[in-house]
């Protein structure tokens, strides 16, 4: 269930902070009733970040294919890296 709480709550920094890490959810602070905030813990942005990074390579290598790029098998892919790095 979303965390949302009213922008006066901010003046609460520690408890706002034990919160973020506590429940390692998005935390939505809201302005005259309108969403306007969101706030996290940094071990949970790492972690959308992680995430953002790997789905905007999928989105890319996906484009390449998209835009007349050869797919590669990844069986020949993964025998060419382990040659390289284990001999």
């Amino acid at each position: 269930m979303p965390i949302i709480m009213p922008i006066k709550e901010l003046r609460k920094t520690s408890e706002l902070s034990d919160l973020a890490h506590k429940e390692q959810e998005p935390i939505f602070i809201t302005k005259n009733g309108y969403s306007d905030l969101v706030i996290m813990s940094s071990e949970l942005y790492d972690r959308f970040a992680r995430i953002n990074r790997i789905d905007q390579a999928i989105y890319e290598s996906e484009q390449e294919i998209a835009n007349g790029a050869e797919a590669v098998d990844a069986d020949i892919v993964f025998a060419e890296l382990e040659k390289k790095h284990f001999g």
